[in-house]
């Protein structure tokens, strides 16, 4: 088995980048490509905003499938760092507020010393209550602050989107304990011991991942299998490095130049 040079490493998306967000099968070639770089001691880091399910049931689910890998992130594992208070108001997913109940906390509390946001769409009334905490200086902590949400392959205005909203009408700021935070990403780079230069971050979410990365040092490659569709506007104005039509081609190009630099 060869060893590839240390001095780089990648950062992974999960969703949408190595499996489908409906039933979490693996795109062709994801497999491969996190196997190749497991056995071949290039760093990597499996990074995920999802809060949907618990963190070892997931690890757990993508071992069973296959996936060779040391270092796992998702926002589960940042957020009681980042809390203050046990009295609670959480929106978001049942794991979530099940994950925060199990640890002590007060989820539905009336008079909240803070607030924890998770990816969902939101409704008018849930925003209504939400401006009225924070306009009463209530702290918000978010899982995420990706632009976009998708559900059954539609696009809606993602945690990041709701949070700009909620910042404009307010003028409060907010907390953000998953991706892009710089806080997450430190995590994450910690987990390789690599400097941000010499990461290259993979994912299907362009301004919600790749964008701030990118201001960071990261290498950064797009999937199309997500978020963003080739000929969207978007692409002419934040270009990555690489866009490429799924991750299994992306690895072939990846261990054909990895080849020849042998």
């Amino acid at each position: 088995m060869a060893t590839a040079d240390k001095q780089m490493g990648f950062f992974i998306d999960i969703e949408k980048t190595l499996v489908d967000l409906k039933y979490y099968l693996p795109y062709p070639g994801a497999i491969e490509f996190v196997n190749y770089l497991y056995e071949n001691q290039i760093p990597f880091v499996l990074l995920t905003n999802n809060t949907r399910i618990p963190t070892d049931l997931l690890v757990e689910y993508l071992k069973d499938e296959g996936f060779k890998f040391d270092h796992y992130l998702d926002p589960l594992m940042v957020l009681k760092e980042e809390l203050k208070s046990k009295n609670l108001r959480v929106y978001g997913h049942q794991t979530l507020r099940g994950f925060l109940m199990n640890h002590g906390y007060m989820i539905n509390s009336p008079e909240p010393e803070e607030l924890v946001l998770g990816a969902k769409l939101y409704s008018n009334d849930e925003l209504s209550e939400i401006i009225e905490y924070m306009i009463q200086g209530v702290r918000v902590v978010a899982t995420n602050q990706s632009p976009l949400f998708l559900k059954k392959e539609k696009r809606y205005p993602g945690l990041g989107a709701i949070l700009s909203m909620l910042h404009y009408a307010t003028e409060r700021d907010y907390e953000v304990v998953g991706k892009p935070s710089l806080k997450f990403f430190e995590k994450a780079r910690k987990m390789i011991g690599l400097p941000f230069d010499k990461i290259t971050f993979i994912s299907d979410d362009l301004k919600g991942d790749l964008v701030p990365a990118k201001k960071l040092g990261m290498k950064t490659v797009l999937v199309l299998t997500g978020k963003i569709k080739e000929g969207d506007e978007l692409l002419k104005t934040y270009r990555p490095d690489v866009v490429i039509p799924e991750i299994g081609e992306y690895f072939e190009r990846f261990r054909e130049s990895q080849e020849r630099d042998r």
